[in-house]
């Protein structure tokens, strides 16, 4: 039962291979090829063979995470699509919701639509609210609209349907869908009423070009990555993460590519939920730093938190200023400031990201031709990372490049000494992710100093603890496998999908809202059994988004199990209720609820989901008391925030996490040495390792342990 997660990132590609017998898992980094992603796959995949000695015919199943429908997106380089929408509708792309997200920003810009206005076209037609037919829509109309298509040139890639209240009754879209499929078949064309049956004519034609847009990159890559693993000898099931935090095939994947976006980042808010679960704590902040970005998540009561709406491309996490796109996904904030991201002076400041060097060429230590100055560099300088065992000892790192750069680019222009402009860039990012938390944390009405701060990626950890004393969080807790936490989350996740649709309705107890409500149910349960195909269904879990009649915004609300019969819109009102008092603070029973959209989450067998060992303790590794571990070496190190350390390097001890025994004591300051990644560890706080192997950092806890026996 060999399982194999990838999580594809901007700068590195991390494996990891686990036992699913016995939990035993092995970790693996290589460099990403941005070009061609599912080469750095089969590097990676060859590593660990040679390293571990296993077959790919060995592997059961294969989950994937990747970043190629963001990227498609952010740097919009995805497929040549067309829009065609009611006649009437042209601009609903460029008009949105006509709305400032920043009303004092005289220069304010928001994101370039997907699709061009010229390649935006209608169609008479008309479908009423209620789902009768307005306007119908002639075969005239249809063959016209062909022609217009046929006219564009052959360079058409993709189709976006997205037609007036189709959501109620798609009629129309599928009829021109078919006549799109008979005109150019090897064209995908995605149709609203099947990828976003949602109400918001803005957010589900947004969505749903979005599908279009992404589309046919996606099942490029997914078959060049079916076909190499095919020759590697696997023939095991191959699960692409989504969105949402759950696993789909690659078929259902290739259908709702949408749902790829930020599929990565998701999987490392699964690890931080279990790694809080495995702590006994319900309120957990996730902090993922990569090669390229850092995401920032939550989990609430021991479960991600999952918003019902998303938005890429967004302006300094403004809400508002990205794109929207109506899929439920893992609530995340990210962010320009990964290992790779590009520090530079303007306009007398240093200035960190959000451009990165990538892995292509990346930064100027990795010594495949950066020129510029990344956040790797810095911590390089200050003498943060080891540069002879850089990823597991794969790689090495020129640290006299690393300090030519930042001394013409950074130290001189501001007159610093390099030591100085180093931590400046690492100080810098810091205070831009803190920033980002906050808009996670405070600016939800989260109080961070009431949760903990999971930390992963291979660049979380170093900057992990200075980000939590900012914040007042009291303790941080690095996995293990930190270096490749995405990935090591993705073998918690299942294999499931959330259908959804909009049916407005006033909640009136009674036989015929429940019928209404059976109704809306029903149609999500054929929907789900349509599109999952021969996969069996496990479990269904039903939600819905409700409001007080007359509001514009709505709470999602999970519903009672069990059959929609007599009782059930009763029961929806009543759990609507506590919820809106628990959020606010207060309710109003007398007042009439209103449902607007019903959604379905559905659990399919068959993933090979199961238990990451990310929490399981070993076994006969309890502490029978806490020791000071012993350092394998002594490093030279910058820690400003310590006395003794002001500007210049110190002696630093560092110790191999490895060689360290259940109940060992770290106090501060001090580097903890990963394969995959490096812990710092600053002056006033204290870490030890706890029995499933967990790094567990008290924030100002100083002070030293009794010794007798250390690691």
């Amino acid at each position: 039962m060999l399982r194999l997660a990838i999580d594809t990132g901007g700068t590195f590609t991390d494996f990891v291979l686990q036992d699913g017998a016995t939990g035993q898992s092995w970790y693996w980094k290589t460099l990403s090829t941005p070009s061609a992603p599912e080469e750095a796959m089969v590097s990676g995949i060859e590593g660990l063979r040679t390293q571990h000695r296993f077959e790919p015919s060995d592997l059961h199943s294969v989950l994937l995470a990747t970043t190629i429908a963001t990227n498609a997106i952010l740097e919009r380089k995805g497929a040549k699509t067309v829009l065609v929408t009611t006649s009437g509708f042209r601009d609903v792309l460029l008009m949105g919701r006509s709305k400032r997200y920043d009303t004092f920003d005289l220069h304010l810009s928001k994101p370039r639509p997907l699709v061009s206005r010229r390649n935006v076209l209608e169609v008479r037609e008309r479908m009423g609210p209620d789902g009768n037919v307005v306007q119908k829509l002639e075969s005239a109309d249809v063959e016209a609209l062909v022609a217009q298509l046929d006219g564009l040139d052959e360079s058409v890639e993709a189709v976006a349907v997205s037609l007036l209240h189709s959501y109620v009754n798609p009629a129309h879209e599928e009829q021109l869908g078919q006549a799109i499929a008979a005109w150019r078949p090897d064209v995908p064309v995605s149709l609203s009423s099947d990828v976003s049956p949602k109400y918001r004519e803005y957010e589900r034609t947004s969505t749903t070009v979005a599908n279009a847009y992404v589309g046919p990159g996606a099942a490029q890559f997914l078959d060049r990555l079916e076909q190499a693993l095919d020759g590697l000898g696997f023939s095991g099931d191959l699960h692409v993460m989504q969105s949402n935090g759950g696993l789909l095939s690659t078929g259902l994947s290739r259908r709702y590519p949408v749902n790829m976006i930020e599929s990565g980042p998701a999987a490392g808010v699964l690890l931080a939920a279990e790694i809080g679960r495995g702590q006994g704590i319900d309120r957990v902040l996730s902090f993922d730093m990569g090669g390229t970005t850092a995401k920032l998540g939550a989990v609430e009561d021991g479960e991600p938190a999952v918003g019902t709406t998303f938005e890429v491309d967004t302006v300094n996490q403004r809400p508002g200023s990205g794109l929207p796109l109506n899929i439920a996904a893992v609530e995340l904030v990210e962010i320009g400031a990964g290992g790779g991201s590009i520090a530079s002076v303007d306009l007398g400041l240093i200035k960190v990201g959000p451009e990165s060097a990538g892995a292509e060429p990346g930064p100027v230590c990795y010594g495949r031709g950066g020129t510029e100055v990344t956040i790797s560099d810095a911590n390089l300088v200050l003498g943060y990372l080891d540069p002879e065992r850089f990823a597991g000892g794969r790689m090495a790192l020129d640290v006299e490049a690393a300090v030519s750069a930042i001394e013409t680019q950074i130290a001189e222009p501001l007159g610093l000494s390099v030591l100085d402009a180093a931590w400046g860039v690492h100080t810098v990012a810091n205070a831009t992710m803190e920033r980002a938390m906050r808009s996670m944390s405070i600016d939800k009405g989260r109080d961070p100093r009431d949760y903990a701060l999971v930390a992963f990626g291979g660049a979380g950890p170093l900057h992990a603890c200075r980000l939590a004393r900012a914040l007042g969080v009291k303790q941080v807790v690095v996995p293990r496998g930190a270096g490749v936490g995405s990935a090591v989350g993705m073998l918690d996740a299942e294999s499931k999908m959330m259908l959804s649709l909009t049916r407005p309705m006033l909640l009136t107890p009674g036989p015929t809202t429940d019928e209404a409500v059976a109704g809306c149910f029903d149609r999500l349960e054929r929907n789900a059994a349509e599109a999952s195909g021969a996969e069996v269904i496990d479990d269904l879990r039903r939600h819905a988004y409700l409001r007080y009649a007359g509001q514009g915004y709505e709470l999602r609300v999970e519903l009672p199990a069990g059959t929609v019969g007599a009782g059930y819109s009763a029961a929806i009102t009543e759990r609507f209720h506590r919820a809106y008092e628990d959020e606010y603070g207060y309710s109003e029973p007398e007042s009439t609820v209103e449902a607007v959209d019903w959604s379905l989450t559905v659990t399919l067998s068959g993933s090979g989901n199961g238990d990451s060992g990310s929490v399981r303790p070993t076994a006969g590794q309890k502490p029978d008391r806490l020791v000071d571990a012993v350092p394998s070496t002594v490093r030279q190190a910058c820690f400003p925030d310590a006395e003794s350390g002001a500007g210049t390097l110190v002696d630093c001890p560092v110790f191999e996490r490895s060689s360290l025994s259940t109940g060992s004591v770290i106090v501060g300051p001090a580097l903890l040495s990963d394969p995959e990644s490096t812990i710092l560890i600053p002056p006033g706080d204290r870490a030890s390792l706890d029995d499933a192997g967990r790094v567990s950092i008290a924030i100002g806890a100083t002070g030293t342990v009794e010794s007798g026996g250390g690691a």
